[in-house]
């Protein structure tokens, strides 16, 4: 049984948890070649790779590792997900490609991060880019991300090896 009780509304999102009734719409927006290509996401990204990211999603969250919450702006349909880690304060993002150009990855990482701040009392959020990813350098920047004075981490994933740099966010309180 799915059940919805973790739901953040903030900057005109409605964002929600993942159910059943949303694989068709997760298929439709992971099944991407840039979300292939820029994420750890299964590609294809069919019906079956839907239904183990909706259980992996459920079981993270009920071991309060992660919240994978699907953006939306009337609480029904899914139009990306944004999620945050909560070991390591790192928050990822998609939007389907359909629904870009409409600051949605803007609005639902500050929303994310608020959040992370105030009620998970996470000090320190970050975003891992990948340095020519200009789409998302400019969602960092909008959100009031800053670039972290860290080496980059190498990445292989799918058979690719890529940088990613790190993002920060700090409350703004504990800004210098």
């Amino acid at each position: 049984m799915d059940t919805h009780t973790f739901q953040l509304t903030a900057h005109g999102l409605v964002l929600r948890q993942w159910t059943s009734d949303d694989l068709d719409v997760m298929q439709e927006l992971f099944d991407d070649p840039d979300v292939a290509y820029r994420t750890p996401l299964e590609s294809p990204f069919d019906q079956t790779a839907a239904l183990r990211y909706l259980h992996s999603a459920q079981q993270a969250r009920r071991g309060n590792e992660r919240i994978h919450l699907a953006i939306t702006t009337d609480g029904q349909q899914a139009l990306g997900e944004v999620l945050l880690n909560q070991a390591t304060g790192s928050i990822g993002y998609i939007v389907g490609a359909a629904h870009r150009g409409r600051r949605l990855a803007v609005r639902a990482v500050q929303a994310v991060t608020e959040y992370a701040h105030t009620s998970a009392a996470v000090p320190r959020v970050i975003l891992e880019i990948e340095p020519n990813n200009h789409p998302s350098i400019a969602v960092a920047r909008s959100a009031g991300f800053r670039p972290a004075n860290s080496a980059s981490e190498t990445v292989t994933d799918k058979g690719r090896t890529y940088e990613l740099l790190t993002w920060e966010h700090h409350p703004i309180a504990s800004r210098g």
